[in-house]
């Protein structure tokens, strides 16, 4: 790490969120699938969904939070990949900065967008009945958590965004991430499910992270679900992280 990193990754992180505020509509479409999800689980098939619970926008929230995650890492891979391509990075390498500030510059940007969408979807789901009693503990373990996943998932989306070879190929990645949710306890428990489901719903990342999330807005105890989630937040974050940089090492060489 240069001396300059946090100077350049300042100046470079303020330019792609110059990019951001002016094509507003990356953020809205990335807020329209989770939205649209909500409003259909909630007063289509929420009535039908026996989830022990009264209120079923409370249960589903924490699984649509991640799928709006996932929908807005989508545009971290997109704006990476036309950077690649036009030949900015090549111009950034002949300048005096610090290499790595570029990708900080990308995943800052999305923290920050995925932050706006994010605001939006719990105002929404505000709207639709959604009521927590948590207090400011628990927020900040909510928010915690939430920053660790979009933190890993953007990392996730550097890779192809450095290595695809269309900008269809860059974004369609996201995919499988947004669907992952719906093979976990995000919108059914997961006892309903048949067994070699039941087993991977289980044994996957989002089911801890949703089943922590909804734990604390319910004010119930967590358990050791909360560690299983932060070291499935972790543990994507560093791996992502290391293929990240090795494919950014190749690109740059």
């Amino acid at each position: 790490m240069t001396p300059y990193f946090f100077g350049d990754t300042a100046v470079l992180t303020g330019r792609s969120l110059r990019h951001v505020t002016r094509s507003p509509d990356t953020v809205i479409t990335t807020v329209v699938t989770p939205v649209a999800m909500m409003l259909m689980f909630v007063y289509v098939f929420g009535g039908a969904i026996d989830t022990g619970t009264a209120s079923y926008v409370n249960y589903m929230l924490p699984g649509i939070l991640l799928i709006t995650i996932a929908s807005g890492i989508s545009y971290t891979a997109y704006r990476l990949f036309v950077d690649m391509k036009s030949g900015i990075f090549e111009r950034f390498q002949s300048m005096p900065i610090a290499r790595s500030g570029v990708l900080w510059a990308h995943v800052f940007t999305s923290m920050v967008a995925n932050l706006i969408s994010l605001v939006i979807v719990v105002g929404v789901a505000l709207l639709m009945g959604f009521r927590s009693g948590a207090g400011v503990p628990a927020w900040l373990a909510v928010i915690g958590i939430l920053f660790l996943f979009t933190l890993a998932l953007t990392w996730i989306a550097v890779i192809p965004g450095l290595s695809a070879a269309s900008v269809e190929g860059a974004g369609v990645f996201a995919y499988p991430l947004i669907f992952l949710p719906c093979i976990s306890s995000a919108f059914v428990p997961t006892r309903t499910m048949p067994g070699p489901v039941r087993a991977f719903a289980e044994n996957q990342p989002v089911t801890s992270i949703v089943d922590t999330i909804r734990r604390l807005f319910a004010q119930q105890p967590v358990g050791g679900d909360i560690w299983t989630a932060l070291a499935w937040c972790v543990g994507i974050l560093v791996a992502a992280y290391v293929f990240a940089n090795a494919a950014y090492r190749r690109k740059i060489a």
